[in-house]
């Protein structure tokens, strides 16, 4: 397949059980969610209108690391805007490969870089991998599906890129981000536009700004900056709602 985007697309379906070994079914009295017959590339599962998309499993880091993702994603754009300093304590959640996590580290030589992952393949690779490079800010963290298992007032900036949409329990991981905050801590969400019908990349695998805002709204986060800057994805800052 020449088209990057639809060998995404495949690579999805091909991994769909790996990463979904990762993540169990709520229990069905929980009124948050509901479910339905789950289509092509959902769960079935639905949260405020959502239904939920299946999981990129650890399998894909091929595609996470792929050379093309600079220029496709404008990577380099969004660190150079992180919300951080030297000091800052980051936490990547959801780091698959580490492919923002290595790049963030150098960033906060005083600070640190939690690496959340719930699968043990990705915690074992983002271990050897900060071996391998030398780099001792990098703390990673065994994350479960609805709590990535963070100190509390800890966090000056939290990060999902790519993976909020994927979510089994979108409410109580955002209740546990929340708790790990720092007060004035920003938690940014990277997930291809929504909106934009020409990003070739399947319908629950992006997100709208009314939806992200509608979920994160519900759960103490307010929206303090939609950056416009990056190709294909929204760069969406929240902070604690005051």
């Amino acid at each position: 397949m020449k088209n990057p985007f639809l060998l995404f697309t495949f690579l999805i379906s091909l991994i769909f059980t790996a990463g979904c070994e990762a993540q169990t079914k709520s229990n069905a009295t929980d009124a948050s969610y509901t479910y339905k017959s789950p289509t092509r590339d959902g769960t079935g599962k639905i949260y405020m209108g959502r239904e939920i998309s299946q999981v990129m499993g650890f399998a894909g880091r091929a595609w996470l690391e792929r050379q093309s993702r600079e220029q496709e994603e404008s990577v380099s754009l969004a660190i150079k805007n992180l919300p951080i300093n030297a000091s800052s304590v980051v936490a990547d959640i959801g780091a698959g490969s580490g492919y923002y996590t290595f790049r963030i580290a150098p960033m906060v030589p005083q600070g640190k870089v939690f690496a959340v992952e719930i699968q043990d393949d990705a915690i074992n690779y983002l271990s050897k991998k900060s071996k391998e490079l030398g780099i001792n800010n990098v703390v990673t963290v065994k994350g479960t599906a609805s709590n990535p298992n963070l100190p509390e007032n800890t966090v000056d900036l939290a990060i999902m890129v790519d993976v909020y949409h994927e979510l089994a329990y979108p409410k109580e991981m955002l209740e546990a981000i929340h708790k790990s905050l720092k007060s004035d801590g920003k938690f940014l969400l990277l997930e291809y536009r929504g909106e934009d019908p020409t990003i070739q990349i399947k319908p629950l695998h992006k997100m709208t700004v009314k939806q992200v805002e509608k979920e994160l709204n519900a759960n103490g986060f307010q929206l303090v900056e939609n950056g416009k800057f990056m190709t294909i994805q929204h760069f969406l800052v929240f902070e604690k709602r005051k």
